[in-house]
């Protein structure tokens, strides 16, 4: 498991790795936030490939939005990226502005209940939740799988990325085929298809 950063850590050397925006350094919020790596989103933007030119995306928990932003830079349409931080918000904000990249969209608001409202749909979802450190912590992916509003947030053969610590059990979702699990150092990524015809 990733170890928490220290209070006040800004991001440095955090950037877009490739694209319009590639090598930009992106901030992160103050706190807790636990930034992809750049190893684990170059491996994770080679699997994906070709999927992400003109794909709408959605990028859930978003923090600093390096998966999003990464996803705008190498030629997405839009995304939308939502987390119940302020200062995530923020930040989120004002890299967009720097990096130049339009079709983002920010939403301040936590991701379960929004979930259960939102009506978009999207080609490219991204979820990388808090890690769970203790058996008292929320795990926010087990409740959005057992919510069931993942699937009607992705279009059938798109495509939900999740991203989770290497120990952890690889689960599948209800309206999803596990494509990857894929382990970098502390964390797993895996890649599951929304079910149905594409």
């Amino acid at each position: 498991m990733l170890a928490a950063l220290p209070p006040g850590w800004q991001g440095k050397g955090v950037r877009i790795i490739a694209g319009t925006a590639g090598r930009r350094a992106i901030r992160v919020p103050k706190g807790e936030t636990r930034p992809s790596t750049d190893f684990v989103r170059q491996a994770l933007f080679s699997i994906l490939g070709p999927r992400v030119e003109e794909a709408r995306c959605l990028d859930l928990f978003a923090g600093s939005g390096a998966l999003g932003l990464e996803a705008l830079s190498r030629g997405a349409a839009s995304c939308v990226f939502v987390d119940e931080s302020r200062a995530a918000e923020r930040v989120l904000g004002e890299n967009l502005a720097a990096c130049r990249l339009a079709g983002g969209s920010v939403v301040r608001a936590d991701v379960h209940r929004w979930l259960r409202r939102e009506r978009g749909i999207y080609d490219l979802v991204f979820a990388d939740p808090p890690y769970a450190k203790s058996l008292i912590d929320r795990d926010h992916l087990g409740e959005m799988f057992a919510a069931g509003t993942l699937p009607e947030r992705v279009v059938p053969g798109g495509i939900l990325v999740v991203e989770q610590p290497a120990e952890a059990d690889a689960r599948v979702p209800d309206g999803f085929e596990l494509l990857e699990h894929r382990c970098y150092g502390g964390c797993a990524i895996l890649l599951y298809a929304r079910e149905g015809d594409s």
